[in-house]
């Protein structure tokens, strides 16, 4: 058995999943509608709507298949990912990646696999919409070409959750998608006596970027920010453009100190781009925090004032030290 490697772009392609807000969520008659005609129409046993987590796949929608989720490592949607078209296995007994694997020797004995994998509107591969059966098949230009609309059906589906939920411009989190998300972060936060630091940030003399330089400018600078804050903080953070040149993030787990030394890269990172990118202003910074202690619960409005007031007094700060 081979195992999957992971595609180039894997943090961003997992942030991205995150951001939509779908692992883990109930059953969706608009994804199981397509996972029941594609069983109808490809007369296999299995059909399912795969997203492709972490370390582990979670089946969005599974008709035939009794699980809602199974190991990466194992997987042949992970496989899947890593290219743009159908991933086509006619007999995975003949296929050296797949001839052992545990779920081809052993339930659910899979055969025939077709996987096509469906993108979020960033282009991100999240998943696949797949087909499996325990006897193999043949599967002509004809179903491949099947198969490719019916995961655009999917995609559409994703469309319409990227539109709520995600800032167009950067990627992250839009305020709406914050909200949800960090909501369901701080309860776990508080179930398990974790404690939580929110971060509330926003660009300095950003205003006199887009006056200056263009709003062209001024869009590159906030997706550059965005992209540093991914790069510099763990994909478990919920991270979101809450609006303008403010962004949030709500790092769970953790403690004061971790907090700077993350602090301390953004910073870092931020002047090392400044010296690269050579676009004639310095990209900068202030920020505030909020703690929520093991066993203090706070509700995630008053942790927003609380960061959104510290960030106001260190802007102040840094205008009268310059």
């Amino acid at each position: 058995m081979i195992a999957p490697p992971l595609p180039t772009n894997e943090d961003a392609r997992v942030a991205t999943l995150r951001v939509l807000q779908i692992l883990d969520t109930d059953p969706d008659e608009r994804f199981d509608r397509i996972t029941r005609m594609a069983r109808r129409i490809f007369q296999v046993p299995i059909a399912l709507v795969s997203l492709v987590d972490a370390d582990r796949l979670w089946f969005k929608s599974s008709q035939g298949l009794d699980l809602r989720e199974a190991p990466r490592d194992t997987s042949f949607c992970g496989h899947a990912i890593l290219a743009d078209d159908i991933l086509l296995i006619p007999d995975a007994l003949l296929d050296p990646r797949f001839a052992d694997n545990p779920i081809v020797t052993g339930p659910p004995h899979v055969r025939f696999y077709a996987g096509c994998p469906v993108r979020s509107p960033s282009g991100h591969r999240l998943g696949t919409l797949c087909l499996i059966d325990p006897m193999p098949r043949g599967f002509d230009a004809d179903d491949q070409a099947t198969l490719r609309d019916m995961a655009h059906m999917v995609e559409q589906q994703f469309a319409s959750l990227y539109a709520a939920m995600v800032d167009e411009l950067t990627g992250l989190a839009n305020r709406r998608g914050f909200e949800s998300q960090a909501g369901h972060v701080l309860a776990l936060c508080q179930r398990n006596d974790w404690p939580a630091t929110l971060l509330f940030f926003d660009l300095d003399r950003f205003k006199q970027v887009n006056e200056h330089y263009g709003h062209a400018e001024g869009d590159w600078a906030l997706k550059a920010f965005a992209d540093l804050l991914r790069f510099c903080l763990r994909a478990s953070d919920v991270v979101a453009r809450t609006g303008g040149d403010e962004f949030v993030a709500l790092l769970s787990g953790t403690a004061i100190a971790e907090k700077d030394r993350a602090l301390e890269r953004l910073d870092t990172q931020l002047k090392a781009l400044t010296l690269r990118a050579q676009r004639g202003y310095a990209l900068e910074f202030s920020v505030g925090s909020a703690a929520m202690g093991a066993g203090q619960p706070l509700e995630l409005e008053e942790l927003l004032a609380q960061a959104d007031a510290a960030m106001d007094e260190h802007k102040q700060l840094r205008r009268r030290a310059a």
